[in-house]
């Protein structure tokens, strides 16, 4: 008899950074219930972590802001290479500041289970792009593009395309029938030609405007798809039912 085995999981080793115990904790508990992370180190301290993150490569770090003597932008500042960074902090009014140095998202205290979960998804559906992204090219034509795939091209009409989700360096580009990956950023490519219809909801969305079916204060309903809608995106919307 055969025996078949199982995939290995592959996980991602992270790092807790928080100077309230209660909340250190918190994120430790969320960050347990994913396979995926590999919890390699938790610190109160931004000044304590410094050291160990200069000496260890990780993959996620999961950082409070507001910190003493080195808070936890400053901290990202010199961890730049981390690929993945999630603040975790108690006060909205860091988020534009904390995606100047690259966050990956922001969380704002208390964490909800389910906005953990999302981000997650997020983090691990970017690990997976950066080991298979697709290479991207733009065709002549004004109204398709070809997303090469190995030595094959696909050819795809932009009519088609229902909506775009960046993940940093990586784009999604989705229609409703199948998903492409491509290794361009949602801002650049949301500054070429062929893509210059799309409307930007979100950080991380942008849409095709004859797909939006409903628009409510914090979502877009897009075919099949139900997207989020970022606050400084919001005004995008206006007069759209």
């Amino acid at each position: 008899m055969t025996t078949c085995k199982a995939m290995p999981l592959t996980t991602y080793s992270c790092v807790i950074v928080d100077d309230n115990e209660i909340d250190r904790l918190t994120a430790l508990a969320h960050a347990r219930q994913y396979p995926i992370l590999d919890v390699v180190g938790v610190f109160e301290l931004a000044t304590a972590a410094l050291p160990f993150l200069e000496n260890r490569a990780v993959d996620v770090l999961l950082l409070d802001i507001d910190m003493p003597d080195l808070n936890g932008l400053e901290l990202r500042m010199n961890l730049m290479k981390v690929p993945v960074c999630v603040f975790i902090t108690s006060y909205p009014d860091y988020a534009a500041d904390s995606f100047a140095v690259d966050a990956f998202d922001y969380l704002v205290k208390p964490i909800r289970r389910e906005r953990f979960a999302h981000t997650m998804s997020r983090v691990e559906s970017f690990f997976e792009l950066t080991r298979k992204a697709q290479l991207f090219d733009l065709s002549l034509g004004a109204d398709t593009i070809y997303i090469k795939d190995g030595h094959e091209q696909i050819k795809l009409n932009l009519h088609d395309i229902v909506y775009l989700e960046g993940l940093k360096d990586y784009t999604r580009i989705v229609t409703s029938t199948q998903q492409y990956t491509v290794l361009s950023s949602i801002g650049n490519l949301l500054q070429t030609k062929p893509f210059g219809s799309f409307l930007r909801i979100h950080r991380s969305y942008a849409v095709q405007r004859h797909y939006i079916d409903r628009v409510s204060a914090q979502q877009v309903h897009v075919q099949q798809f139900t997207l989020p809608v970022g606050r400084s995106y919001k005004s995008a919307l206006n007069g759209i039912e």
